[in-house]
């Protein structure tokens, strides 16, 4: 499991948990980690695309 999956979780239920006890300090937290995990996401994307286009390139013998 990707650790983005993983946060993108983790700041759900914290920001459902803030918003279900009326605190806005968890919520706002939630939903700051589940940014980041969307951008961790992008980044695993990108970084996982690369990897393909250089495995293909060593196929190809270029």
């Amino acid at each position: 499991m990707r650790k983005s999956t993983v946060q993108k979780g983790k700041g759900t239920v914290e920001e459902a948990a803030g918003k279900a006890g009326g605190d806005s300090r968890p919520e706002a937290e939630g939903e700051a980690d589940r940014m980041a995990a969307e951008a961790r996401a992008a980044i695993e994307r990108v970084h996982e695309s690369a990897r393909k286009a250089h495995d293909d390139m060593k196929r190809s013998g270029s």
